[in-house]
């Protein structure tokens, strides 16, 4: 099987990319495209440059010549991780989440068309934030989507762009719709590794309102596993909905961190909420689980673990907080003027 990975350079595409290493070995093939943004760091893969069937590809899924580039050679399947994928940088700006979001996925479904008569899978990666917040219950895949921010927006467009080709065109597209994923080598803006790596050096914790927001939290190896066994097992043109039926309030979250870390509760440093914040995610799993799939790891195992990785990796998110001056500047952006709760 020979796999195009886009966004192989970020977070849960890398960890794809050492999933599929780690169960084929030296005869996994993958291309990896990857534009390199602000989140895309090359060194998560650095390890597997110069094996035989591994190549990396500086390129763009909204400019066709890339793409068509990283088709060339023949492709068995398709994952497309590559996104803008942060709620409050749509909130600043919304332009580029269109661009990658949408136009991206279009421009990679056009070149897949190309190859449709040997392609075996398309498997667009999509959120469960298409479907907006939830009180009660969990939603199934049949549930409408209600997307209440530009990022998860933009995400359902390339969701349903993806299903529009598979409809139209006889693509064999696969929909994934995950829960927050957190592990290791997940840039550290997103809540799990801003606060552990806050909390390491004893800085503040910028909890959003009154922490009572839930997601659903998903470790990103089982994640990995998941959308590898629908590359298997899945059904094409069908959404699967892959969830960690792990749901905590996001100040349950962040004690949790302190716990493991033996910080105290005086980092937590609530304020102004996010505008339009959703108060609850949640999926219903069934559909996946029917195939035969669950996942393996329980939260407080993998909150433990990514802990620890950001521990032993000191130096790859110091990389970015204390010398990358975009990271520096964004964190002023967001919290520098963030009124206290």
């Amino acid at each position: 099987m020979r796999y195009l990975v886009t966004g192989g350079a970020g977070f849960i595409g890398s960890n794809f990319i050492h999933f599929l290493f780690q169960k084929y070995g030296d005869d996994a093939h993958v291309v990896n495209l990857d534009k390199l943004t602000y989140a895309g760091i090359r060194e998560n893969v650095a390890e597997f440059e110069g094996k035989k069937h591994y190549r990396f590809l500086h390129g763009d899924i909204t400019n066709p010549a890339d793409v068509a580039e990283a088709y060339a050679g023949g492709v068995d399947v398709v994952v497309n991780f590559a996104a803008e994928t942060h709620v409050d940088r749509s909130l600043m700006e919304a332009g580029t989440f269109i661009d990658t979001d949408i136009r991206g996925v279009l421009v990679l479904l056009e070149e897949a068309r190309k190859h449709a008569p040997h392609l075996k899978r398309f498997v667009q990666i999509s959120t469960d934030e298409v479907y907006g917040s939830i009180d009660h219950g969990s939603f199934s895949e049949r549930d409408p989507l209600s997307p209440r921010n530009p990022y998860s927006a933009s995400k359902a467009g390339g969701d349903r762009m993806a299903y529009a080709y598979a409809q139209t065109y006889g693509l064999p597209v696969i929909i994934t719709r995950a829960s927050n994923n957190y592990g290791p080598f997940q840039y550290p803006e997103k809540l799990i590794p801003l606060f552990v790596t806050n909390a390491i050096d004893d800085v503040p914790l910028p909890l959003y309102g009154d922490g009572k927001n839930v997601r659903d939290w998903l470790f990103v190896e089982d994640h990995c596993a998941a959308v590898d066994f629908l590359i298997e097992r899945g059904e094409n043109s069908e959404v699967y909905n892959i969830g960690g039926g792990n749901e905590r309030e996001n100040r349950e979250i962040t004690r949790g961190i302190l716990q493991i870390l033996g910080k105290p509760e005086s980092l937590i440093k609530p304020v102004a909420d996010r505008q339009g914040h959703d108060r609850r995610y949640s999926l219903d799993t069934q559909k996946l689980e029917r195939l035969g799939f669950r996942c393996s790891t329980g939260f407080e195992e993998g909150l433990r673990r990514t802990v620890q990785w950001y521990v032993e990796n000191a130096a790859w998110w110091r990389e970015i907080k204390e010398r990358n001056p975009e990271f520096k500047a964004y964190y002023e952006r967001q919290y520098g003027a963030r009124t206290p709760a």
